[in-house]
Parts: C-alpha cells; sequence; structure tokens
C-alpha cells in the first residue's frame, strides 16, 4: 500500500527516543488530529486501509512507535499508563494541543489510559478489540482467551523469566484468529504484514514488556475517562473476548458499545471507518 507520512524523532525527559509519523495538518490545522495506538506485535505507522475515510473524514493521524518497537528506545518495566507522558512529549514536538485516540488490540488499553491520564487535551477515543485491566473486578480475564493466547498472557502473569522463557519457543497459531479474521488478512489488513515483521525484527522484547503491561496495573482507571468513548468489539473474538468490552462499558460512564457479532479480533477493523465517523461527530474541536 501507497503511504503518506513523515518520521520523526523526539526526546523524552529521560532521555530516550520516540519514533513518531504524521500524516500532516494538510491546508487545515483545525482538523482533528488522532493518535493511533498500534497494537501488538506492530510498529506505529498509520492504518493505511483508514487513510482514504480519514482525509474524506479531516482526520490527521499521528502515531509512534512504543518503547522498544521499530525506532523507539525500550523502556524496561513500563506500564500502559506510560503512554500518557510519551503521547504528551509527540504531541507538543509536533505543536498539537488536543486530539483524539484510537488503539486497536494491545493500542486499546494504552489509548483509554490516555484518555484517563490526559482529560484536559483528549477529546474523544475509541477501543478497538481491546483488553480490560487484569485486575478488573468481576471479569473472568482468561475466559473465551484461545489456548496460545491465554498460555502467553499466563506466562506473563508469572513475571518476565516465564514471559522470556514462553517467547523462546512460542510458534504462532492461526487458530487464534476466526475465518473472518483470515478474510480481513486477505484484503484490506493485509496491511498487518508491513507492521508485524519490522515489530519483531529485533527480538521479542517489546511483545514481551507489552504483556507484561497488560497484566500489571495500568496506571491508569478506565472509569475515569470522560470524553467520549467508543468501545468496537467483535463478537467471536479469540484474542481479546467480548466480556473485557463489555466490562469496560460497564465501568466507563457514558460509554458507547459497539459489539459486532460475528467478528473476530480482526475483523472488527472493517467497522473502524464508521467508528471514525461517530469520532467526527463526537468531539468538539
Amino acid at each position: 500500500m501507497s503511504n503518506t507520512f513523515s518520521e520523526t524523532d523526539h526526546e523524552t525527559p529521560d532521555g530516550r527516543r520516540l519514533h513518531a509519523y504524521d500524516t500532516g495538518a494538510g491546508d487545515d490545522p483545525a482538523r482533528l488530529t488522532v493518535f493511533w495506538h498500534h497494537g501488538t506485535p506492530n510498529i506505529g505507522s498509520p492504518p493505511a486501509p483508514l487513510l482514504p475515510a480519514s482525509r474524506r473524514l479531516g482526520i490527521r493521524w499521528i502515531s509512534y512507535d512504543r518503547p522498544g518497537y521499530g525506532g523507539s528506545t525500550p523502556l524496561p518495566g513500563r506500564s500502559v499508563g506510560s503512554a500518557a507522558d510519551d503521547v504528551r512529549v509527540v504531541a507538543d514536538a509536533l505543536g498539537v494541543g488536543r486530539f483524539a485516540v484510537m488503539g486497536h488490540s494491545g493500542g486499546g488499553p494504552h489509548a483509554l489510559a490516555c484518555a484517563a491520564l490526559l482529560p484536559e487535551r483528549v477529546l474523544g477515543a475509541v477501543c478497538v478489540a481491546g483488553l480490560a485491566p487484569y485486575d478488573a473486578e468481576g471479569l473472568d480475564w482468561f475466559a473465551g482467551m484461545h489456548a496460545s493466547g491465554r498460555a502467553s498472557l499466563t506466562a506473563a502473569a508469572a513475571g518476565r523469566a516465564a514471559k522470556e522463557r514462553h517467547e523462546a519457543q512460542a510458534v504462532y497459531d492461526p487458530e487464534m484468529f476466526t475465518a473472518a479474521d483470515h478474510a480481513a488478512l486477505a484484503g484490506d489488513w493485509s496491511w498487518f504484514e508491513e507492521v508485524v515483521p519490522p515489530a519483531l525484527a529485533g527480538g521479542p522484547g517489546a511483545l514481551i514488556d507489552d504483556d507484561l503491561a497488560y497484566v500489571r496495573p495500568w496506571g491508569a482507571d478506565p472509569g475515569a475517562v470522560t470524553c467520549p468513548l467508543l468501545l468496537l468489539h467483535g463478537g467471536q473474538d479469540r484474542i481479546a473476548p467480548s466480556p473485557h468490552a463489555r466490562w469496560l462499558a460497564g465501568r466507563t460512564p457514558g460509554a458507547a458499545l459497539w459489539l459486532r457479532p460475528d467478528d473476530g479480533h480482526l475483523s472488527v477493523l472493517d467497522g473502524a471507518v464508521t467508528a471514525l465517523e461517530w469520532l467526527a461527530d463526537h468531539v468538539a474541536r
């Protein structure tokens, strides 16, 4: 796919490097800026299948490689909430005051954390196929997960050493995805072939840091999100089962839940353009 964005590096207060992507403000500096939070394991380039609709809706995408991925410096021990500080660095460097956030899969919790921790800057949020906090009260966190995902996150819950041992022998299991997911991967969302291999080129370190963060305290409460929030989720998701979205909807005042009953973890992204339209309609610029 043809992508149009610039790439820049920015330094954090603790001396780390964040590699950022920006589709640009175009001729209208007042257009809506959306920070994209990528999944695990991906690099952070903006979601190419959504760029045509984004141009129609007047959306500027900014994104970055989470620590350890792509061109960003690792941050061992990072939390989900750490993303808020990194997003602030990138936004300040690019001169963006207020913005919306959108995340898919592992990016969903990071988008929620930014909405919770940066209320003065986040205008709206979309969480697609995201996990709930590991300590979510009343949620059977592993229920409905495919065996390979359950094993991976169970290892993470046992600590870094156990997770590293798991990744040393882990293999890709296509059964974690539904038939609808595989159809999406054969279509527009073949884009994942552009963002997954580079994320793993340097080894599994960033993936390990991500998974450890999901099963630790987030450092951010989804219930504190006050901006407009849309939860988009597939009813057949085998990686982040739909009860996670139901739990988040029940704990986050005013959240809208769009549950697509026949979709899995990736095919749910076929509803992402409609989600962007919702976002553009619900934020005050």
